[in-house]
């Protein structure tokens, strides 16, 4: 825009002597608006009122709106591909510039990072979350997320659990070890009572045993941050806010089984396939670089025995950790020894095992084995199972009789003990 003295400044200049191009670049303007203004004269120049542009984000801003409304800590990327599904075609910084209009964005505070050479470090810790099944209408139930983050590549793996025992723990560390194909030198845990079981000034910090045999099977040291310095384990605590904020807000999931399904397809499609924002690199082809680095596998995996003894109920089931696992029929009542292992539950009678079930998350379930039990199930029963009914042998025939014909023959077999 030429104001009133860019205007005087040209005519004194052209009444000097100069050309229009060497008015054009002492002034910067553009040789035509040079020539317009010297044939013009003296007289302020007019504009007229702007012309709204339309901008291809205004259709969406009432519902940006409620979604920020609704969900205040949502991301700008999460609301960018919920915008894209809905027929968007513009920019992200256009839609970020919006968003720090109808939100205000706290000013990040100040911590010192350390980055850890490939390989070298993950972060593990448990964050609690909250929410209500579809399946369970009317019941809040907390869930805990169990995070590892690898130091280097900030590559992520995650699950929600029930709960936060050490059977959990383990089972948790086996699928992300295998996830990753390999093992970190180290990991770093928060002070969770299933890493750290004390620390004496003398000795030193006092680790869980059963942990530090899963350490010594993989090859990794364990190691607690520092109390009181969350600073110490920022790359793991920073993903708990990313995922409440990119993934779990907005969201319903029928059960557990639902929502780890629709966080492994996060994880594979969105959080490890983006541009994290330190590294400046993708997530996934920085982990590809790291992975070598990794220690490798051991043959077999870990397989802590917790040796307990129960007594089998009236029904054939044995109880562990609030949960009911079945034996077979033909098992005697009484007491048997049960292993519990990292992700598997075995029942032995008498040295010979009789019954293995995967471990049930959580409390209060039932699971039947297959060929557990010799009749089906009733129609009305939800104890899950897998129904196997023992085949009738070779030439065997069975023919369906009334009732009344049972009860004639109980009464007969009672008549001749009687007479005895």
């Amino acid at each position: 825009m030429i104001r009133l003295g860019d205007v005087i400044m040209i005519l004194d200049l052209h009444r000097q002597g100069l050309s229009v191009s060497a008015i054009a670049r002492r002034t910067g303007f553009d040789r035509k608006t040079v020539r317009k203004h010297i044939t013009r004269g003296l007289e302020p120049p007019a504009y007229g009122p702007w012309a709204p542009r339309t901008m291809l984000l205004d259709p969406f801003v009432p519902y940006l709106r409620e979604r920020v409304a609704a969900f205040p800590d949502l991301t700008g990327r999460r609301l960018h591909r919920e915008l894209r599904e809905r027929g968007y075609t513009g920019g992200y910084t256009r839609l970020t510039d919006l968003l720090r209009d109808i939100r205000p964005v706290a000013a990040p505070g100040f911590a010192q990072r350390f980055e850890t050479p490939p390989g070298r470090q993950a972060q593990v810790d448990f964050a609690q979350f909250r929410t209500e099944f579809t399946g369970e209408p009317g019941v809040m139930r907390i869930v805990w997320l169990f995070s590892l983050v690898l130091g280097h590549s900030r590559w992520l793996w995650a699950r929600f659990v029930l709960q936060q025992d050490l059977p959990t723990v383990l089972r948790c560390h086996l699928a992300a070890f295998v996830a990753m194909g390999g093992v970190p030198a180290e990991i770093l845990y928060d002070r969770m009572r299933t890493a750290v079981t004390g620390e004496d000034a003398a000795e030193g910090i006092a680790y869980n045993r059963t942990l530090l045999a899963c350490a010594r099977h993989y090859g990794f040291l364990p190691k607690a941050c520092r109390p009181y310095r969350p600073q110490s384990k920022g790359k793991v605590e920073r993903p708990f806010r990313y995922v409440r904020e990119d993934f779990f807000l907005a969201r319903s999931f029928r059960d557990l089984d639902d929502l780890n399904a629709q966080l492994r397809q996060w994880l594979d499609e969105v959080a490890n396939v983006r541009v994290h924002a330190t590294t400046c690199r993708v997530v996934a082809e920085h982990f590809a670089e790291e992975r070598p680095h990794l220690q490798p596998l051991p043959a077999g995996p870990f397989q802590a025995t917790l040796r307990l003894e129960r007594r089998i109920t009236r029904d054939g089931m044995v109880s562990v950790d609030g949960n009911l696992y079945s034996v077979p029929d033909s098992t005697h009542r009484r007491p048997v020894e049960v292993h519990r292992l990292a992700d598997a539950v075995q029942i032995f009678e008498a040295g010979r095992l009789v019954a293995s079930h995967p471990v049930l998350e959580g409390r209060g379930q039932r699971r039947i084995a297959s060929g557990h039990r010799r009749q089906r199930s009733p129609a009305n029963s939800t104890t899950p199972r897998e129904e196997l009914l023992l085949p009738a042998r070779s030439g065997e025939v069975v023919s369906r009789r009334p009732l009344e014909f049972y009860a004639a023959v109980g009464q007969r077999l009672a008549n001749q003990g009687l007479r005895k």
